[in-house]
């Protein structure tokens, strides 16, 4: 049988196509990575605002607490009152400094709460740059493969013309050149 002569842009096919699927890999790779990290910044963010939520409502009955009291040492009768002031004034400066003490944790509580979030959105920009890049590199495999077996070269030129959107993708994911 005589040997059929191979293309030589058979070969450059076949390097491109390799090429495309050890990035589509790291892509993959990559983009699972900056996911993970934006679920679980997501669900430490989550649990911050629950944080801030308790300690909320933990200063909101101290500050019920610390009125009730204002209120009863100005509702008092004048002969009981003498009795109830030092006492009531001891509670209301103890309840003020409650509220003081949860109102700076929910400040600190809330700075870290939107620091996880901005890390989930960074993280989230990276994913979806490595995302996109595995479809388009995805895409240019399946074009190669299918200009391989019908040997049409036009076929192989859309799928460089993809891939190479799939690496300016996939290069994206490293640098964000691209917002």
């Amino acid at each position: 049988m005589a040997e059929d002569k191979k293309e030589k842009w058979l070969n450059y096919l076949a390097l491109t196509t390799v090429i495309f699927a050890v990035c589509a890999t790291l892509s993959t790779f990559k983009g699972g990575g900056h996911s993970t990290r934006s679920v679980l910044s997501q669900s430490q963010a989550s649990d911050q605002w629950a944080y801030f939520q308790a300690k909320s409502i933990k200063g909101y009955l101290y500050e019920l607490q610390k009125e009730k009291f204002e209120l009863d040492l100005k509702s008092a009768d004048p002969r009981v009152k003498k009795i109830m002031t030092e006492d009531y004034e001891k509670r209301v400066d103890a309840y003020a400094k409650k509220i003081k003490k949860y109102d700076e944790e929910k400040e600190e509580i809330k700075k870290k709460a939107e620091g996880l979030e901005a890390a989930r959105d960074e993280a989230q920009k990276y994913s979806k740059a490595f995302g996109m890049a595995v479809i388009f590199l995805q895409i240019a495999i399946l074009l190669s493969s299918i200009a391989a077996l019908l040997k049409k070269k036009v076929v192989w030129m859309a799928g460089l013309v993809t891939g190479a959107l799939g690496l300016v993708y996939f290069a994206n994911g490293f640098l964000m050149f691209l917002r």
